[in-house]
């Protein structure tokens, strides 16, 4: 609860820096109403620690890049640190060291045509500090798993598997074939292994041909049998996944991933409530149905809010580094087989922001 009030003040001090203290002041108040920064407080996950060092992140290194052309380095040493725990919080956290030193790397040219040279060079150094920092907690990990397991492995494993866990990596691609909303990771991946799966719960995109169909449904009763996958039924699957990639090559690499992100983006965020994930049929318990709908509002409503702030509201300093990260974070997302709109939270304090460019707009005088 303390750090996220932490982070209310932090999406401010942001919010402060690169627009106005007006704007501060809405960014302050629709970060302490969100109910989607709320609701991880409750909850046994990384979000509420992630969003809030993903936010001192960014304040430090706007403050850095402010501070460039006297080479303050302390700011970027702080910003290290805290991209290093947003990282050890969740690996993909490295997507904010990577938004932030291409940022920083695009500076010389974009900026400052003076001192070029000078600034070239703290730059360089300010982009040194940062990764140096930031990778430096994973040295202990890293140097571990060499030690005991003879592999390079700086971060946890994608998929979070034991040494000699088998992962049913033909299993995954053919779910990414098809899948686009949380429901689906609700009913069909996450029970996979260990519970029987429901054919009839597939949507019809999951096939492209009456044999193909038929191929799924066997694969299917071949796990329900056995509850695992072994190499030779997950090759099954492999196999209906490369069928399905070559007949739809765009659908597996452009569609389906931006359909993965507004799914992300937009659906009502009940996943941490008994909210029923179909929330669309309403067929929950009506007060949860209500719920459903007010949150898939009140999401619409600071998305739509930060669009109208990016195209309408006051100019934004180093608008370029906000949008770098959320750019980057939500192409990643697309690549998931799993997609969770709690992955979207951490790019709320830029939505916040964004928005707060809006609502902080000094009214106009009246004629």
């Amino acid at each position: 609860m303390f750090v996220d009030i932490g982070t209310c003040f932090l999406i401010a001090d942001v919010a402060r820096r690169v627009i106005s203290d007006r704007a501060a002041k809405a960014a302050f108040l629709l970060t302490a109403l969100c109910p989607f920064l709320a609701s991880y407080v409750a909850a046994a996950l990384t979000e509420t620690l992630e969003v809030f060092f993903t936010t001192l992140a960014l304040d430090l290194a706007i403050i850095g890049i402010e501070k460039l052309d006297m080479g303050m380095l302390r700011p970027w040493f702080g910003c290290g640190l805290a991209v290093g725990a947003a990282i050890l919080l969740r690996p993909d956290g490295g997507l904010l060291l990577a938004a932030i030193i291409a940022y920083l790397l695009i500076l010389p040219r974009r900026a400052f045509k003076r001192r070029s040279g000078a600034r070239a060079r703290h730059v360089l150094l300010a982009a040194l500090v940062l990764g140096c920092v930031a990778c430096a907690p994973l040295v202990p990990w890293t140097w571990r798993n060499l030690h005991t397991m003879g592999r390079f492995e700086p971060l946890a494993p994608r998929y979070a598997n034991e040494e000699d866990e088998f992962v049913p990596m033909g299993f995954n691609r053919w779910v990414k074939t098809w899948i686009v909303d949380y429901t689906s990771v609700e009913e069909i991946y996450w029970p996979a292994p260990g519970n029987a799966l429901d054919v009839n719960k597939l949507p019809d995109r999951a096939f492209d041909s009456p044999e193909q169909r038929q191929e799924t449904v066997e694969a299917l009763a071949d796990y329900n049998n056995e509850l695992h996958f072994d190499p030779e039924l997950d090759a099954k699957f492999a196999a209906i996944a490369a069928e399905r990639i070559r007949n739809a090559p765009l659908r597996y690499y452009v569609w389906l991933p931006l359909l993965r992100i507004a799914d992300m983006w937009l659906r009502p965020r009940t996943e941490t409530l008994p909210s029923d994930s179909r929330w669309w049929e309403f067929n929950d318990d009506p007060k949860w149905s209500v719920l459903a709908v007010a949150l898939g509002v009140i999401g619409l409503f600071y998305v739509v809010s930060a669009l109208v702030g990016l195209a309408r509201g006051e100019p934004i300093n180093h608008l370029w580094l906000l949008l770098t990260f959320v750019i980057l974070r939500s192409a990643f997302l697309g690549t998931l087989e799993n997609p969770e709109p709690r992955y979207t939270v951490e790019c709320y304090p830029v939505v916040i922001v964004l928005a707060a460019t809006w609502w902080a707009r000094p009214s106009r005088p009246k004629a």
